[in-house]
């Protein structure tokens, strides 16, 4: 009888110390909820992300990629399979009359928007209160106060079936919160990007970026959550008609909507995903008996779920 080779026992073959089993995934989101996965992998460059997709695809191993963790909300039972913890952060700046920074997927992206203005480089400065990872706001089309990421990226590397591509931004087919990417299978991986800057002066871009700052603060709250847990319908907000829906404040064990702004979800401490998603039906069901409107997710559901 042939023994059966574990994905772990594959993994560790080719990358050691960075793999480890039946990690709990909640210290590794914005929401600070979250079970275990069977596998966790951490990879600390785009060419080590690579090394492991390519292994896992060989293997037909199942695999998610986790960047910032701050869109996606992880199930209690956990991720069956592997995760790919990206910790990909390298830099790298190139001045002149048009100014750009390319940086491997997994560098945070508020402190992205930090380091330009500590350089003067501006155009990122809506992106200094995004959460998340540079590859996450490739892959969803991160956006704030007017600006997105369809307006700053000029190329993402994206490890897809055919290897290695190059993808533009009209190749990206960007629309609201949404990509070529996120329509797609969920197979191809962000490995890095290139991103349009524009000369300004330090004291220029961190007033612009205080001014978002503030605003920020004034208006969603403070505490674990996912970020934005419903995209806006046309014309409309989320939050607003959660708000009219008067579902703000409202709770089931430690999670709450947040009484500051409906289309956030609060972690109180030792909070359940169950209980966010008990949050999530009970927001979609009333908005659309109140307002004949279907709330659609902006959050990812990660691992196995109780339909």
């Amino acid at each position: 009888m042939t023994a059966t080779v574990r994905p772990v026992d594959v993994l560790r073959l080719h990358f050691g110390d960075a793999v480890q089993q039946n990690v709990m995934l909640a210290p590794y989101t914005s929401a600070r909820i979250g079970g275990p996965a069977d596998v966790l992998v951490m990879v600390k460059s785009a060419t080590q992300l690579r090394d492991v997709i390519t292994v896992l695809r060989e293997g037909r191993i199942p695999y998610h990629v986790l960047g910032g963790g701050s869109n996606v909300l992880v199930s209690d039972r956990g991720v069956r399979g592997v995760v790919v913890l990206n910790r990909a952060k390298e830099v790298r700046f190139e001045g002149g009359d048009q100014p750009t920074v390319w940086c491997e997927a997994g560098v945070v992206f508020s402190n992205l928007a930090n380091r330009c203005a500590s350089k003067g480089y501006a155009g990122l400065e809506w992106a200094a209160t995004v959460p998340g990872t540079i590859g996450g706001a490739v892959y969803g089309n991160a956006g704030a106060f007017g600006g997105d990421m369809s307006g700053n990226l000029i190329w993402a590397d994206l490890l897809t079936e055919h290897g290695v591509e190059k993808y533009s931004a009209e190749q990206m087919q960007y629309g609201y919160r949404s990509s070529v990417l996120k329509r797609g299978d969920g197979t191809t991986v962000v490995l890095s990007a290139l991103l349009r800057l524009k000369n300004g002066t330090k004291e220029e871009v961190s007033a612009k970026i205080e001014e978002f700052s503030e605003r920020r603060k004034a208006t969603q709250p403070p505490g674990a959550s996912m970020g934005s847990m419903f995209k806006n319908p046309a014309g409309d907000h989320a939050g607003r008609l959660i708000e009219a829906a008067d579902l703000k404040g409202t709770r089931i064990g430690n999670a709450e909507i947040s009484r500051l702004h409906g289309n956030f979800m609060i972690n109180h401490g030792e909070t359940r995903a169950q209980d966010v998603r008990a949050l999530i039906r009970l927001a979609q069901e009333t908005v659309a008996q109140k307002f004949n409107v279907r709330l659609e997710l902006e959050v990812e559901l990660l691992g196995e779920w109780d339909e």
